[in-house]
């Protein structure tokens, strides 16, 4: 069994990436959506599909810390 004491240097780094480059990528759809003027009702549907498609990728990354993430990236 896996523990948050098992993680090295690389899989931290490759957490830590993966957690910014889902950051970047949520701030750029929240950012862009404002600045086309998507009406209201759309706009609204927009932030909240985008902000579950973060949370499920947030809690595979954290799942994945300890070895039992629920996507698979086609690499072991």
């Amino acid at each position: 069994m896996h523990s948050l004491a098992d993680l090295d240097a690389n899989n931290a780094l490759n957490v830590v990436v993966e957690l910014v480059i889902a950051g970047l990528i949520l701030w750029l759809v929240m950012w862009f959506v404002g600045w086309v003027g998507v009406p209201e009702p759309f706009a609204k549907v927009i932030k909240v599909l985008v902000g579950l498609f973060v949370l499920v990728f947030l809690v595979n990354v954290l799942l994945s810390i300890r070895g039992h993430g629920f996507i698979s990236y086609g690499h072991s």
